[in-house]
């Protein structure tokens, strides 16, 4: 008949010549991803190397076991973000955020808004966690700046798997995942063609994640890329021209953890895309970043786990403060002194990121200010990072009169290490100096866990109350005991 043995012809249409296996492909596409196919219609289209091992890697995540290590730093940085979204609905961008939810979130009431009596779709659940997840800077964040993971994969990961009822040990890998794909992404193009990379890190992060928690396969993982890709080039600097954070939250929390959510329920309803958006003269990597290598996105993947490679904050401020707050504490522990003791402060920071804290309008990102918080109190609460009415106070501004910020070039080639000196003249003569190398909760000096349960309950008591605060960080801690997601939306709503 001259036609190949897997095509078929329909009467009635002389244009409906369709492959055997692109018909059971299609018809694939309304059963769940779980569903067995034969190795006939589940074999993609010849791929790159490089998506080869991405995609495969991706689809296998959901039933591959971590490092016990990694189970733990995951459970950190889950309990982390949590706390943030619980905290920052207190503040303006996570205000608008449930209002936002309340007035115009769609779809089934199944996922839940944090901190409120919320339920709505898992896109728009994804998208207000998001922005509460980054409503200031109290969340994770990468090291050489420049990328807030969490923010994004935990919302996008919760949001769908309370769609899906997903175990505990389920979020956890698909959480894993999407760091180490977000933060691959992130090395793989910095310094290309986006010199923004915050949605990047988000999108791609919270697609990946989101796709393990639809249990997609190899193919949809490959198409679950190419929907990842379209939305993540978007973003630009203006946000740090946002005095409210709100602009900064979308960019970092709210629109990567929806993009991801979208994404991966596009493919698990049947749509289908690119096989290979990392091949081609147009690719991915190559449209952002030419000089680039593809594989990179895959390299060393389950032996590289970037959730144990990025920070918690043992402070609730803009990361380049961070190790001059450490350098205080240190040096009250060598020579105790009250602010009456002091004369003057010297603070040094990388160049590039002096200029980012220098007397800004927003309290936890302004150095001067904070360092008046410290010497004051002795250290710096999150209340006390977010109150704006405080700047004005005249005890605040008269130990400001003291700090001297100075923007080191020696110190600015030290990065991404965001190296942090303090030097403190008192009134008496005393001279005191203290470098702080790597910030509290940076992998080189992390936090324990009495640290990181003390910051979360801190962060949540107040709005979630004693009793619900301490029952949410206990299963956090034990999330691989859950065995459906949707246990914890009690302890995270608002009574």
């Amino acid at each position: 008949m001259g036609e190949d043995q897997n095509t078929t012809r329909f009467a009635g249409s002389k244009d409906s010549l369709l492959t055997r296996r692109g018909l059971l492909q299609r018809a694939a596409w309304i059963f769940p991803a779980t569903v067995f196919l034969p190795s006939w219609v589940s074999a993609a289209p010849e791929v790159s190397p490089a998506m080869a091992k991405l995609s495969t890697y991706m689809a296998a995540a959901r039933d591959t076991e971590l490092p016990e290590k990694v189970v733990q730093d995951a459970k950190f940085h889950i309990l982390d973000t949590v706390a943030a979204m619980v905290s920052g609905s207190e503040l303006p961008p996570g205000r608008d955020a449930i209002r936002f939810a309340q007035t115009y979130g769609g779809g089934q009431k199944i996922a839940t808004v944090v901190a409120s009596r919320t339920l709505c779709g898992p896109m728009d659940a994804a998208f207000a966690n998001g922005e509460l997840a980054h409503a200031d800077e109290s969340d994770d964040d990468y090291t050489s700046g420049g990328a807030h993971p969490g923010c994004a994969v935990v919302p996008a990961t919760l949001a769908l798997g309370e769609q899906f009822e997903i175990s505990g040990t389920h979020f956890l890998r698909a959480v894993t995942l999407g760091y180490d794909i977000g933060m691959r992404a992130y090395k793989t193009l910095k310094g290309g063609v986006l010199t923004e990379t915050h949605n990047l890190v988000g999108t791609m992060g919270a697609s990946a994640a989101s796709g393990c928690v639809a249990s997609l396969n190899v193919q949809q993982m490959r198409w679950l890329l190419d929907y990842a890709t379209q939305q993540a080039g978007a973003g630009i600097g203006t946000w740090r021209d946002d005095l409210e954070h709100i602009e900064k939250g979308f960019l970092f929390g709210a629109m990567g953890a929806r993009n991801g959510v979208t994404a991966a329920l596009l493919v698990r309803s049947g749509w289908t895309g690119m096989n290979d958006v990392l091949a081609g003269p147009q690719n991915f990597v190559k449209s952002y970043a030419p000089k680039a290598d593809p594989a990179k996105l895959s390299e060393d993947l389950g032996k590289r786990y970037e959730v144990s490679l990025t920070s918690l904050k043992a402070w609730t401020t803009g990361g380049p403060i961070l190790s001059l707050l450490d350098a205080i504490v240190n040096l009250r522990k060598q020579r105790p002194f009250e602010a009456s003791d002091v004369r003057h402060v010297v603070v040094r920071s990388a160049t590039s990121q002096a200029e980012r804290v220098n007397n800004r309008e927003m309290p936890d990102i302004n150095v001067q200010y904070l360092v008046a918080v410290m010497l004051i109190d002795k250290t710096v609460s999150f209340h006390a990072a977010h109150d704006k009415a405080r700047m004005q106070d005249p005890e605040i501004l008269r130990e400001e009169a003291k700090v001297e910020l100075i923007g080191d070039e020696e110190l600015e080639h030290l990065l991404p290490t965001r190296v942090g000196v303090v030097e403190i003249e008192l009134t008496e003569g005393t001279r005191l100096s203290e470098r702080v190398e790597n910030a509290r909760g940076t992998p080189e000096n992390p936090m324990t866990r009495e640290e990181i349960v003390a910051k979360a309950r801190s962060l949540m008591t107040p709005v979630l109350g004693a009793t619900t605060a301490t029952k949410l960080i206990d299963r956090l801690l034990e999330i691989e005991n859950i065995k459906n997601i949707r246990e914890l939306r009690p302890l995270l709503q608002r009574a």
